[in-house]
């Protein structure tokens, strides 16, 4: 069962709302087995919607349309339903009943504009809706399905599951399948170094299929595997994710939902370690995500804004002739702000961060986004010089990431 999914309202071409139906019902037929090969966004505009819901039922056995069912003059979806197919809208007495109940329990008067919610095309099979006053419905057209639902997330999200699917399911006459994917985290490496290692995996892997998915701090692997039940698919995910794990090594870092901050706090406290923290270009960033974890404060004792150099020498106690003779942005003052952090909240471990976020601020011995990371482990100091590219924003947290995943390999290094 292949289905498309079309999705209506200017709004979510102007980018006002974010299109969180696609997205869901995207999953939710993911979970059943049915493919969506295509999604579509279109207008309040009848024209448009017709184009592209005859787009759709010529690729797809299923059309699945969210929007356009409520009482106002831009709520083209039945309208356009109507002249797709050739079937008239009836008006059902059974929910303009049910509508004026809605309005009464809720002590206001019905519009007349309401009423256009009981059109719906003739022969269709209507979908009940006990959350709001648009009702959706389930048309078959020359052996394709069109099942429209209201835009409304509340309202549609119990028709997609308690309906829609099971209908889908039994009209295809297949064997329920499952699909289910599994993300691999990975940090500390470019998607182009990630590509080179697994990219005869990409080209030659079909189920499992394998994705690669940029972010500005870490890359993601996922692995999507069409199955009978969920024990085969996970068999299947396994076996590459082995694979994947075994080429990757220690830049692999977690799975799904895992972070690095969270990562990082669950090592820490598995290991009964204190850390504190000395960020300048950062600027409190680490200490935020560290504290994000509930119980942070049995391994993160607290951590120092040192963004100038008075702060750097005068309270985290850098000793003055470094940044005099190696400047505020080296190795050796990375090193002296881990050494200082540790002893200051006498903590295990600390991180230190200085460096150079711009947009200025940078020359040719030290260019924009150069940044020294220094991470202190029980008194051993190693320190990273690293450049990262991107805006003021994006090398700040790119820095703070890379912090992280630093310490994250020390920590279990250390094991």
């Amino acid at each position: 069962m292949n289905a498309e999914i079309i999705t209506c309202g200017t709004e979510l071409l102007l980018g006002q709302i974010e299109d969180t139906n696609a997205s869901y019902i995207s999953r939710k037929f993911a979970e059943a087995g049915i493919n969506v090969y295509f999604r579509t966004t279109a207008g309040d505009n009848a024209g448009r919607l017709v184009l592209a819901i005859k787009a759709g039922l010529q690729r797809a056995d299923a059309v699945i349309i969210t929007g356009g069912l409520g009482p106002t003059v831009d709520d083209i979806t039945r309208d356009a339903v109507s002249q797709c197919t050739g079937r008239k809208i009836i008006i059902h007495e059974d929910i303009l009943l049910n509508l004026n109940e809605f309005f009464k329990k809720r002590g206001i008067k019905m519009a007349d504009s309401n009423k256009l919610q009981a059109g719906i095309p003739e022969t269709a099979e209507i979908i009940k809706n006990d959350r709001g006053t648009a009702p959706g419905f389930i048309l078959e057209h020359e052996g394709k399905t069109i099942a429209c639902m209201p835009g409304v997330p509340y309202e549609m999200k119990p028709m997609v599951t308690d309906i829609i699917i099971p209908y889908l399911m039994k009209k295809s006459g297949e064997r329920a399948a499952v699909i289910k994917y599994v993300s691999l985290k990975i940090a500390g490496m470019a998607e182009s170094a990630v590509n080179d290692l697994v990219k005869d995996m990409f080209e030659s892997y079909e189920n499992p299929s394998i994705g690669i998915l940029a972010h500005h701090t870490e890359i993601e692997l996922r692995i999507t595997a069409k199955a009978n039940n969920i024990p085969e698919a996970d068999v299947m995910l396994n076996k590459v994710k082995a694979e994947i794990k075994n080429r990757l090594g220690v830049n692999l870092y977690g799975e799904n939902e895992e972070t690095l901050h969270g990562m990082v706090a669950n090592a820490l406290k598995g290991r009964k370690l204190t850390i504190s923290t000395a960020e300048s270009c950062t600027s409190g960033i680490i200490a935020s995500k560290l504290t994000q974890t509930a119980g942070a404060s049995s391994y993160y004792l607290g951590g120092l804004n040192s963004y100038s150099n008075k702060v750097k020498t005068d309270i985290l106690g850098v000793d003055p002739y470094i940044i005099q003779d190696y400047g505020a942005v080296s190795q050796e003052c990375a090193c002296e702000m881990a050494l200082k952090c540790a002893e200051l909240f006498k903590t295990d471990c600390a991180i230190s961060v200085t460096g150079i976020a711009g947009p200025g601020g940078g020359t040719p011995e030290k260019p924009v986004g150069l940044v020294y990371i220094g991470i202190n482990y029980k008194g051993a100091i190693i320190v990273n010089r690293f450049v990262f590219s991107g805006s003021r924003e994006i090398v700040r947290q790119r820095a703070a990431a890379m912090a992280l995943f630093e310490m994250l390999k020390i920590v279990n290094r250390m094991e």
